[in-house]
Formats: structure tokens, sequence, C-alpha cells
């Protein structure tokens, strides 16, 4: 552990999509009594930004200035997280398949990353010197809180990653699991803030673990202060 003295808790959760962060890290939150932050719904929000303006999610420049002027705002209640855009709510809009299929392009903006990861390093920072803060993404123990007092990267094998996504969104398993492979690797070899596992991070394999025992080992790490 590393935050100081007096200080909620700040665990990172990182990890590949169906690995389980979203369920694993709200159930953590609520089970310290912290606060609930999704990265990934910032840059979902964004996407779906551009999706409606009709512009290049490639278009760095535009994608940036959208961003800039967009009024985004993120609930951080774990029993209750929710994002609004410029006052509308979008929680069901950003779990789109239109979304999903050009997040991982928008995301990798690198002017974008440095906005969302400023705003994510002020919400947490707002979190510490209260009840702590349970943050899930793909950078968040290497870039957004290096310093955080638990590092955990969440990770099943990729059929099981498949197959809880294919539930979630009554898809066909294959090409989920061709749709998850796609993100892996742009998510994984983007030149800013790639999805990587921090060299101090617990890696935890959830394939033959439900829930409760993801939480439970997590929250018996925080509580003696392990990192490793």
């Amino acid at each position: 552990m590393s935050g100081s003295s007096g200080a909620g808790p700040v665990v990172a959760v990182d990890g590949p999509s169906g690995s389980g962060k979203s369920t694993v890290s709200r159930r953590l939150a609520q089970t310290l009594g912290a606060h609930y932050l999704d990265t990934g719904a910032m840059y979902r929000a964004v996407t779906l930004a551009v999706l409606e303006a009709g512009v290049d999610p490639h278009d760095a420049d535009t994608v940036l200035k959208i961003a800039t002027e967009l009024v985004l705002t993120i609930g951080t209640d774990p029993a209750a997280p929710h994002v609004t855009l410029d006052g509308r709510s979008v929680d069901a809009e950003i779990r789109g398949s239109a979304v999903t299929a050009l997040v991982s392009a928008v995301a990798a903006i690198p002017g974008l990353r440095r906005l969302l990861v400023d705003r994510q390093r002020e919400i947490i920072a707002a979190a510490r010197v209260g009840v702590g803060i349970v943050v899930e993404g793909r950078d968040i123990g290497t870039v957004v809180a290096p310093d955080a007092d638990l590092k955990v990267f969440l990770t099943a094998s990729a059929h099981e990653r498949a197959r809880r996504r294919s539930t979630e969104q009554s898809a066909d398993l294959h090409a989920t699991a061709a749709d998850l492979e796609r993100r892996d690797r742009l998510d994984s070899t983007r030149a800013t803030d790639p999805l990587a596992q921090a060299g101090d991070a617990v890696v935890l394999d959830s394939t033959e673990l439900d829930i409760d025992e993801v939480v439970g080992r997590l929250a018996v790490m925080l509580r003696q202060g392990s990192s490793a």
C-alpha cells in the first residue's frame, strides 16, 4: 500500500473486456463504503457524442474539440452509477453496439486521454480525502493512479470472457469472442496509455471464481495492506 495515513483507500482495477471489472469494482466499492469510477464510461460517453455529431472518430482534433466542449458528468455512487452528456442520461446508449465498435479508436487519441485522465485524477483526489474510491479501466494502475493503495489486474480465459459478455448482451458467442479479440489488440497496442499490467499489481484470474470470491479476496488484500 502507498496511501497516506487517514486517507480513504484508492483501488485500481485494470483488465480486458469481460474480465468482470465492472461488477467486481462496484461490489468492492459497496463493501468498502467507497466511491466507484468507471473510466471506460467516460470514453464511451465521448464516443457517443462523436457519433451523434457525425464526426470521423479518427479525426483527433475534432474529437478533442467535442470532448472539451461537452458537459460530461459521471456519478460515483456504486449503487447507482450514471453518466450524463449535457444533462441528458446516456447510461443505456453508451453500452450500445455502435459505441462499442468505435470506443477503442476514440480512446486511442492522445489529447483525449490527457483530458480525461486529468478529470479522473480530480475525482480520485476528492475521494481520497473522504471515503476512498475503486477505479476501473485499462490504465489505472499504470497511468491514472500509479500510487493506488491496491492495484489489481483482473483477467479470465478468453472463452470465459466471451461467454460472460455474450450472455450479458444476448449476442452470438463466436462474434463476441472475435470482437473481444479485436478490442484487446487495439487497447494493448495503442501508442498512448495502452492496456497493461502494472509491475506491482495483483494478478487475479476470475475464470473459476464467482463475484463474491473475487471481492472477498480483494477486500482481504486491502485490509492486510498487500499489493503482491
